[in-house]
Parts: structure tokens; C-alpha cells; sequence
């Protein structure tokens, strides 16, 4: 099974997820300039890499293929915590795991509670604590 799926360019919106330089990234930005005599018209895309957190950008005609990586939304529980890291039990497998508290998350973390984290590329990341 693929970790992403293909779609076209102008096809994007903010708020959604491409592929770029094979990162998984989350759209910031778009900018559209006017088609040229000779072809489509160009958009750049900037976005924020999902594990990263760094800023890429996306040049391509509006009619390009493009990546778009396959996001899973899942719950989980927060087992333990151990300084940055929370071991993690996922409330649909059970399965239990490792993962980093991102920095705006630190102060919510607590054994018991609920997380909310997505999931692509052999990847997790805690997006919410509830």
C-alpha cells in the first residue's frame, strides 16, 4: 500500500496536505499567477512540513500531478509520560507507542487523558489533547 495518493495542482486548497521533496506537508499558502501564451498558469504553494515544522514551497503549473500523502485520524490514550516523550495507547488497536509532546502541547499532557494524532509515513504526531 502507498503512503500517498495523486492528484492535481489546482486542486489544493489551505489547510490540505501535499507531498513535497517526498515531506508530508500541510498547505499555508497559495499563489496563483496568470497563464502565459505558452501554458497553464503557475502556482506556487507554500507550505509547513507536518513532523518538521519547516517551511517548503512548491512551484508547478496548475495542471501538474502532485502527491498528496494519506493522513489517518486516530484517538489515543496517554499511558505515562517520561520528560518530552508520552507512551501512547491507541483506543482502536490498543496498541501502545512512543511519541514526542509537541511544545504547545507539554502543559495539557497528563497520564489518562485523550490525544488525538495523525498518522502517515510510518509516522505519528499528537495534533490535539482533549
Amino acid at each position: 500500500m502507498s503512503d500517498f495518493e495523486h492528484g492535481a495542482m489546482k486542486e489544493l486548497k489551505i489547510g490540505k496536505y501535499v507531498m513535497v521533496d517526498g515531506v508530508p506537508c500541510k498547505v499555508v499558502e497559495i499563489e496563483v499567477s496568470a497563464p502565459g501564451k505558452h501554458g497553464a498558469a503557475k502556482m506556487r504553494v507554500t507550505a509547513i512540513a507536518i513532523f518538521e515544522g519547516t517551511k517548503k514551497t512548491l512551484l508547478k503549473p496548475s495542471d501538474a500531478d502532485i502527491q498528496i500523502p494519506i493522513i489517518d485520524r486516530k484517538r489515543g490514550q496517554i499511558v505515562s509520560l517520561t520528560g518530552d516523550m508520552a507512551q501512547v495507547m491507541d483506543l482502536a488497536t490498543f496498541e501502545t507507542f512512543e511519541m514526542k509532546i509537541p511544545d504547545e502541547f507539554r502543559a495539557d499532557a497528563v497520564q489518562g487523558r485523550e490525544v488525538e494524532f495523525i498518522e502517515t509515513m510510518g509516522r505519528k504526531l499528537i495534533n490535539r489533547i482533549s
